[in-house]
């Protein structure tokens, strides 16, 4: 494989033909690589963690609360989306909270059948009520890999810097993603409100990941210019980007991205939620698959958003006309852009790229051969399993991913 793969060709007009239904994009193998942990908690969790912990909420009434908290509804601006993590973070101070979250996240993801996942967090807003900063890592790291044990999705982590807090905290979060290195802990990356926050003054930790050979992605993009793009690749170094709505403003920028091979972590809905993007039929996706840009789906946060991967894929095919052949080429550059291993990659890329076959462009699924017939995500009660038994297989020789 290699990055002719990302290039589906051309591609015929888009057509008056009905859409698929949210199943058929359900059934896809999929990945999440920006997907936040604490704005994807089940609302009914976050009731329950308030009455366990003994912590405030704007309201125990499901209706109401996800009313308070804007769920899924357009904020305007990411300074009022991010508002919602207010409450979110109050129940996420305790390990049993981390640990059931990162359960119950994994539990999600499988459920709609994400093969892999890069869950991001900041350790240090989960410290309130005197937890260490290694504490909250590891809880977090034992939930993934306790639903790894019983459902076998994989997780890995990828810690966050805030943009907004200050540089000396990034730097110790950028020491506790060099310590985790190779336990669970696959990158490095700086959240919070971008804009009157430049990533530049956040330099010194990601002189330190880099130096530790540990991957790296910015938000970058979505509530700034391409400034921030720019800044983010050439002063931080980063290997992704999360967002990167504006990247269309600046065509240089956008070249030397597409040349570079630079992966794109778009969220669509959550773009036009915190006002990136007028709506999801303008949102630039479309424009930079086109274009050959090497863009990938994610959620972001799946409460907070009120979304789903296959949701989001969903919407690239009703809103914006992209095709089951633009679909599957998308989720080939989800497993393409993630921080894992490059054998391990390969042989990811080899078992989806054969499973994705089985998707015809008129939305017809053919069943899996015998031999894989237990790869499913769900019972027959709609409960969790395992989806393989064992890692991938080993990569043969030849094999090329890029």
């Amino acid at each position: 494989m290699n990055d002719d793969d990302d290039d589906p060709g051309p591609r015929p007009p888009t057509t008056d033909a009905p859409h698929l239904p949210l199943e058929f994009f359900r059934q896809l193998p999929k990945t999440d690589l920006h997907v936040h942990l604490d704005g994807s908690l089940r609302l009914d969790t976050i009731i329950d963690l308030a009455r366990v912990h003994r912590v405030e909420i704007p309201s125990t009434d499901p209706t109401e609360l996800r009313r308070a908290m804007n769920l899924g509804q357009n904020c305007g601006s990411l300074v009022e989306y991010l508002k919602a993590f207010d409450v979110t973070l109050r129940v996420l101070q305790h390990e049993d909270a981390l640990f059931r979250v990162a359960y119950e996240l994994s539990e999600d993801a499988a459920r709609e059948n994400v093969r892999y996942m890069e869950l991001r967090y900041s350790p240090m807003l989960h410290t309130r009520s005197g937890l260490k900063l290694t504490r909250v890592v590891e809880a977090v790291l034992a939930g993934l890999r306790a639903a790894h044990d019983a459902i076998g999705i994989e997780s890995n982590v990828i810690l966050c810097g805030i943009r907004n807090i200050s540089a000396e905290s990034s730097l110790e979060m950028a020491e506790l993603a060099v310590a985790y290195k190779g336990r669970g802990v696959v990158g490095y990356d700086l959240a919070g409100a971008e804009y009157d926050h430049p990533a530049k003054h956040h330099k010194k930790a990601f002189q330190l990941v880099r130096d530790n050979n540990i991957n790296c992605t910015i938000h970058a993009g979505e509530a700034y210019g391409p400034e921030s793009i720019a800044q983010a690749l050439h002063v931080c170094g980063a290997h992704r980007i999360g967002h990167g709505c504006r990247l269309r403003e600046d065509g240089d920028l956008l070249h030397y991205i597409n040349d570079h091979r630079i992966p794109l972590e778009c969220c669509p809905s959550s773009n036009v939620q915190t006002g990136a993007v007028r709506d999801l039929a303008s949102h630039p996706i479309k424009l930079y698959f086109d274009l050959g840009l090497r863009v990938t789906v994610n959620t972001d946060n799946r409460l907070v958003t009120d979304t789903t991967v296959s949701q989001e894929l969903l919407h690239c095919h009703a809103q914006m006309g992209m095709s089951v052949r633009d679909i599957k080429s998308i989720i080939v550059a989800g497993f393409k852009s993630a921080f894992m291993p490059f054998h391990v990659k390969q042989a990811y890329l080899r078992r989806v790229t054969e499973e994705l076959t089985r998707f015809s462009d008129d939305g017809e699924v053919r069943p899996p051969p015998a031999s894989t017939s237990s790869r499913g995500f769900e019972s027959a009660d709609g409960a969790p399993r395992r989806l393989v038994e064992g890692p991938p297989s080993a990569p043969r020789s030849g094999d090329i991913v890029n």
